[in-house]
């Protein structure tokens, strides 16, 4: 199970990676393989303002759909358009290719209550 340690993680099984006051969002390598084959990415939130825990989009598996919760608040200022035709990178490579979206985020003080990696592998029995 790939678990960078650079990355902050969420209850939901979502990775943040921050880079000033925009985050770089994603489902984890847990989250991924408990889901399987991933068929559809859908965020139809781009360009909004939401708060942390409010759904920004689905992904959606050959056996199931999942909500994608926003682990921060702020804006959604990109999707990864790669997604559109080929959601298989979340399942590939769900740190790099398969990232799903960039928030502007309006609250930093927020990052401190993600997990670390350690505490994600906790959650997840790794």
């Amino acid at each position: 199970m790939n678990i960078p340690s650079n990355l902050k993680y969420t209850k939901d099984h979502e990775w943040v990676k921050m880079d000033g006051d925009v985050a770089t969002i994603g489902i984890t390598d847990f989250a991924q393989s408990e889901l399987g084959d991933i068929v559809y990415v859908e965020v139809e939130t781009l360009d909004e303002t939401l708060e942390a825990d409010e759904i920004f989009g689905t992904v959606e598996a050959v056996k199931t759909v999942s909500d994608l919760i926003l682990p921060l608040s702020g804006e959604i200022i990109e999707f990864n358009e790669t997604l559109e035709d080929e959601p298989e990178k979340v399942n590939s490579d769900p740190y790099e290719e398969g990232w799903m979206i960039k928030v502007k985020c309006s609250d930093l003080s927020q990052v401190e209550d993600l997990m670390s990696a350690d505490a994600y592998k906790e959650l997840i029995g790794a």
